[in-house]
């Protein structure tokens, strides 16, 4: 059932010529991409879905880019008094059988001190780090800036978290 639900989440992330996967073991990671940001933003957001297809978890514990100074996993939070901060995480739980979503709002790839502008439909390469699977190629795509056809006008809600 899991492996449906993982088939499902690929279809209705996947948008033509601008959907791309990596395999790497049991882990799926779809459509990695940012949001092209201003030419003279100094940081950016980076946003995936990642499905574990395997019978153990895994964690996502890093991330390794030229196109910033820094790239850290982050996570976007609000506290009680209703104020949004973003923060350095150690780690993303990747459960057995299961899909999680790095999306606005929560967790996600923090790109700061751009090394230069991102522009839409470029392909930039990166390394995600897993505690078990290891280093895993991947390139994010610069998708349209928010607002303007990006991903977050795509349904989401057929993914499980």
């Amino acid at each position: 059932m899991s492996r449906i639900l993982a088939l499902l989440a690929t279809l209705f992330l996947a948008a033509p010529a601008m959907a791309h996967d990596v395999t790497a073991g049991d882990l799926q990671i779809i459509h990695p991409h940012i949001p092209q940001p201003a030419a003279s933003a100094k940081a950016a957001g980076g946003f995936m879905g990642i499905v574990n297809n395997g019978t153990e978890a895994d964690r996502l514990i890093g991330v390794e880019s030229e196109i910033a100074a820094k790239s850290e996993v982050h996570e976007s939070r609000v506290g009680a008094d209703g104020v949004g901060t973003m923060v350095h995480i150690e780690a993303i739980d990747l459960p057995a059988g299961e899909t999680v979503k790095l999306e606005h709002g929560g967790y996600h790839i923090m790109f700061m001190g751009l090394n230069g502008a991102l522009t839409e439909g470029e392909m930039h390469k990166a390394t995600l780090i897993f505690e078990k699977a290891g280093r895993v190629e991947i390139e994010f795509q610069i998708d349209p800036p928010m607002g303007q056809g990006g991903m977050e006008g795509m349904d989401h809600s057929q993914m499980s978290n």
